[in-house]
């Protein structure tokens, strides 16, 4: 999978037919994928030393040659969305094993934390609100994603994807802090497990208001929520839920571990810490929810409940009159009233007055 491929030569739009027929019939042969320079791969690249970045940009391969030389250097190499070529590439140069670098590639990863070599691997779901005007039943309320920290003892390589959990102010603080970024890679794997907690919190505070919203309106008799609205919200809340809570377990086995050097413990306990609080968030947030579909779900029972009394009400007094009207429209000879003068009106009275009688009780009982 990784390493050099065979592809054949590009072409684009051929001027003639017979470059073009050229173009189909040259043999394969076997190039590097990576070219120098990958603009749409590689993010940010730099050496630190001593707590400082050294200046200037360079090629992850020359960065990794410049940290291998110097004691307490290392490489910070960023990455968004890289293909398996820019990956195999960089296995080779960082001596990654194949299966880290594949997993790297590909997106969409559970939190996880796991020790291949020198190599460990620390995989984050990242985060992102989706602002929205109202809550509707396509709504997106909430955009993941996920970011892989590859810490070795001379680089740190961060794989990024999709587009919440930019890492740039990331950097950007960590560098303000050259006592913390002279710990090395690890300050880094502390720096992104900070930064992604703290969009959970954000997010979290967001989600809050939103399910305020949805609480204060969902007994209102002019504006319920839609039952299709609560239940979006449920499922983005999910994915919510599997991108925070999962991060617990690998966490904590990084502390058990020892790995990580004790200078930044007590940073990555405050970030348990932290990360506890969006736990216990997350799943009140889902209570909530779960409440609130619940009580629209037996709103709407009542509401059907009071709609079918109202009809059977109505029934009921319209049957006083079929009643009479059906007794009256058998065709028998001796019937009260078919002789009497003022038998027709008389009838009539009944049965206004019957409907009148059986409307108040109705309406007292609560049924119209």
């Amino acid at each position: 999978m990784f390493g050099w491929r065979r592809r054949r030569e590009p072409y684009l739009i051929p001027r003639t037919l017979g470059r073009f027929i050229e173009g189909l019939s040259r043999p394969e042969v076997a190039v590097p994928q990576q070219r120098r320079g990958n603009p749409d791969a590689v993010v940010d690249c730099a050496v630190y030393h001593g707590g400082s970045r050294r200046p200037g940009l360079s090629h992850y391969a020359d960065a990794a040659r410049v940290a291998g030389r110097q004691r307490q250097a290392f490489v910070w190499l960023g990455l968004h969305e890289p293909d398996e070529a820019t990956m195999a590439s960089i296995a080779g140069v960082f001596g990654l094993h194949e299966l880290t670098a594949e997993q790297a590639t590909a997106g969409g990863q559970r939190p996880a934390a796991e020790t291949i070599g020198d190599v460990t691997r620390l995989v984050l779901r990242t985060a992102r609100y989706v602002e929205h005007e109202e809550l509707t039943a396509t709504s997106e309320v909430v955009d993941t994603g996920d970011v892989t920290v590859l810490i070795g003892a001379h680089f740190v390589i961060t794989v990024r994807h999709g587009a919440a959990g930019a890492l740039k102010p990331v950097r950007e603080e960590l560098e303000a802090r050259p006592a913390l970024l002279a710990e090395g890679p690890w300050a880094v794997a502390y720096a992104v497990c900070d930064r992604m907690v703290d969009l959970y919190l954000d997010v979290a505070g967001h989600v809050e208001r939103d399910l305020e919203a949805l609480e204060a309106i969902a007994f209102a008799a002019d504006k319920a929520p839609d039952i299709a609205h609560v239940y979006q919200l449920k499922r983005e809340m999910v994915e919510f839920k599997r991108a925070v809570m999962p991060l617990q377990e690998p966490l904590q086995r990084l502390l058990d571990r020892g790995v990580v050097p004790e200078a930044l413990y007590p940073y990555l306990v405050d970030v348990r810490g932290r990360l506890g609080r969006a736990v216990d968030r997350v799943a009140g947030f889902d209570d909530l929810l779960n409440s609130i579909l619940q009580a629209r779900l037996a709103q709407v029972s009542v509401d059907q409940n009071n709609d079918m009394r109202k009809i059977a009400s109505w029934a009921a007094v319209a049957a006083v009159q079929t009643a009479i009207a059906g007794i009256y429209g058998m065709n028998f000879a001796h019937m009260p009233g078919l002789e009497w003068e003022y038998g027709y009106p008389a009838i009539i009275a009944v049965m206004a007055v019957a409907s009148v009688v059986l409307y108040r009780r109705l309406k007292k009982v609560g049924w119209l």
